[in-house]
């Protein structure tokens, strides 16, 4: 939701470093800092990934779009996914913790057994039970979904997305004393 995570919690840094998205997958890396630490002469400092004409307009169209609508959507569809998984976890067990900022979320995947225990084994069962309806999620942690969506996803996409892990989730707790 913000185009750089400092920004969701008042740092202004010194040196900040980015590179990949910049340019919408074209080879381009940048470093932003303040003048006082940005002191070297001129040409002293080279860059493997900087310079080239079609990247840098790459760079300005994507940061564009970034400001004009993908930062907005990113914060709401990220609100949205969040709800959703909490309401999910409502209804389902096997739901853990969720956290995020913007679009990067996780939850935890949890034991019915034990609602408060975390499982990597039945994470990974839903991480696959999900791939074969046709969502693709992330393992992190020892027993988190990552969820990564593009920055243009749709309201419909994120409920359908959740929708697809229900099920997925319902699927696994199902078999979930076979796991165990």
């Amino acid at each position: 939701g913000k185009l750089f995570a400092v920004e969701h919690f008042g740092i202004e840094p010194d040196i900040i470093c980015t590179a990949k998205g910049i340019a919408s997958g074209l080879p381009l890396g940048a470093i932003i800092a303040k003048a006082s630490v940005m002191d070297w002469p001129s040409g002293s400092h080279a860059s493997t990934f900087g310079g080239n004409p079609v990247s840098c307009r790459a760079a300005l169209v994507t940061l564009d779009l970034l400001q004009r609508e993908y930062l907005r959507n990113a914060d709401e569809r990220g609100r949205q996914l969040r709800r959703e998984l909490r309401e999910l976890g409502d209804r389902q067990v096997g739901v853990g913790e969720i956290r995020g900022l913007g679009l990067m979320t996780a939850m935890e995947v949890t034991t019915a057994a034990s609602p408060n225990r975390p499982s990597g084994k039945l994470r990974d069962a839903v991480v696959q039970a999900a791939f074969r309806r046709g969502l693709l999620l992330l393992p992190c942690g020892e027993s988190a979904i990552r969820f990564c969506a593009p920055l243009c996803v749709t309201a419909s996409q994120v409920s359908v997305a959740v929708r697809l892990l229900g099920e997925a989730l319902a699927e696994v707790v199902r078999e979930e004393a076979v796991l165990v």
